[in-house]
């Protein structure tokens, strides 16, 4: 597939524009966010491949919990990729988004093949934090491109895209190890030798894509020259010049809103995040070690969740998220999420109680914080500092994560209803109110008009007169009329 500058160029116009048109995605934008979403599908895949084979992993290699510990600390689903993120997000934002595809990939696979021919348990080691560092780069750069061109009313529609790809990869990643279970451990290796191809592929595919319009805007306005001045006195920059370079100082990261949208995101999104990638990684391995499930039983269950996210996202978050009041749909997702943990909290870990927990998570969860956090991460910072603040805030909640897989297997072992009740707490945590105040603006308001260079945007709010308000996390086309960002009269 080969899609010219020129084309994003016209379809990132388009995209800007306040008329009727501004919610219609067009052939190529599906083309475009469905390369980018691979990313979701090969990050997903490799935690639950590697959660898939954990058990077989850890009979053949005799691992101590503590090991295990170690290996979901240092996989994709954690530290890795976090680290990866933090350097792949600033690169997408000094050198372009496009230039991570040129790399990351091959390294993806190049872990990929650590892992399938793995003799040893220090070879899984290093082979999921190669995985890791290559698909954490991969995320901030996919997620960016997906926000940057998509039209201002099918932002949600095409960042749903990515999380239906984010449990695709899992589902055919589980399926294969059904198929395969019956093998053992060369069943585990056949599934990460899929990822592998899959990788190939993409990466091949890639290729065509075209770079972000708007991150190829802001980074030459930033090395426009400077415009004569007077005699004997220093030349000036020009306004948008000088607004792209300052915006793409990392420091702006840590004032003003900004550090209000870091705050919010990293504390939503990370604090689900303990629970989805425990379920993520360890959730087969709990239902064998503590729940006395067989192999194939505990990857049944797990991919019959993933189903039924990836149909929550295509059936709630896609068609309403650009249409309703987002407070309101995330906060029935949080409840969901917490009744479902409640099972595990009150009743012994069987069967049924599994199904229960994994129905209520997985819908509750395709709409909830993951699909939330792709959206507004994209919408809540300026251009140059994009990418480098998906990376930072991917870096401190997979880090953490990573932190906290070191006790999970540790936990489990103890009977499991501590773990269950410290996850179940942790849904409502996001919707407190300092929280939600920083998205507390009316869901009628509509940003009208907008320059980005100098901040400033043109609102309307409900009834109210024009307004002049400062954006200087954002600019109006990701400030749609479904309540994502704050607005904030000046």
């Amino acid at each position: 597939m080969s899609m010219s500058e020129a084309d994003a160029r016209k379809r990132t116009s388009g995209s800007d524009a306040n008329g009727p048109d501004e919610g219609h995605v067009t052939r190529e934008q599906w083309k475009s966010t469905a390369l980018a979403a691979m990313a979701n599908y090969i990050d997903a895949g490799s935690i639950v491949a590697g959660a898939a084979g954990l058990a077989l992993w850890s009979n053949l290699f005799h691992m101590s919990h503590t090991f295990v510990g170690v290996l979901g600390a240092f996989s994709s689903n954690a530290i890795s990729a976090g680290v990866g993120a933090l350097i792949g997000g600033r690169i997408c934002d000094l050198l372009g988004r496009k230039r991570i595809y040129q790399y990351d990939l091959l390294v993806y696979a190049f872990g990929i093949l650590w892992i399938v021919f793995a003799q040893t348990a220090w070879m899984l080691v290093v082979g999921y934090v190669i995985v890791g560092l290559a698909v954490g780069a991969d995320v901030p750069a996919s997620w960016t491109l997906i926000a940057e061109d998509a039209p201002a009313k099918a932002r949600g529609k095409l960042s749903g895209l990515a999380q239906v790809f984010w449990n695709a990869g899992p589902v055919v990643t589980l399926m294969l190890s059904l198929i395969c279970s019956p093998l053992g451990v060369l069943g585990v290796r056949i599934v990460f030798a899929h990822l592998f191809v899959v990788a190939i592929v993409t990466w091949s595919l890639r290729q065509g894509m075209a770079e972000s319009a708007r991150w190829t805007a802001q980074a030459r306005n930033a090395a426009a020259p400077n415009p004569p001045g007077p005699a004997g006195e220093r030349p000036a920059r020009a306004p948008a010049a000088a607004n792209a370079v300052a915006l793409s100082n990392v420091r702006t990261l840590l004032s003003g809103r900004n550090v209000g949208a870091l705050l919010f995101l990293m504390g939503m999104y990370g604090i689900w995040n303990l629970e989805a990638g425990t379920g993520g990684f360890f959730f087969p391995y709990i239902l064998r070690t503590v729940g006395s499930q067989s192999q194939a039983v505990s990857v049944a269950v797990q991919c019959f969740g993933f189903i039924l996210s990836a149909a929550s996202v295509a059936v709630i978050f896609m068609p309403l998220n650009d249409r309703v009041n987002r407070r309101v749909l995330f906060g029935i997702s949080a409840a969901i999420q917490v009744i479902g943990y409640l099972f595990f909290v009150f009743f012994p870990l069987t069967l049924a109680i599994a199904l229960a927990n994994v129905i209520l998570l997985n819908i509750g969860g395709g709409f909830g914080q993951q699909p939330f956090f792709q959206v507004w991460s994209g919408e809540l910072f300026p251009t140059m500092l994009r990418s480098t603040a998906q990376g930072l805030m991917f870096a401190v909640v997979r880090i953490g994560l990573g932190i906290w897989s070191f006790f999970v297997p540790g936990l489990a072992a103890t009977g499991f209803h501590t773990l269950a009740l410290f996850l179940q707490v942790k849904d409502f945590k996001p919707l407190s109110r300092p929280f939600l105040q920083l998205l507390s603006q009316p869901d009628s308001c509509h940003v009208a008009q907008t320059h980005e260079a100098h901040g400033v945007a043109t609102a309307v709010c409900g009834s109210k007169r024009l307004v002049e308000v400062r954006r200087i996390c954002c600019y109006a086309p990701f400030a749609t009329p479904s309540g994502g960002n704050g607005c904030a009269s000046k």
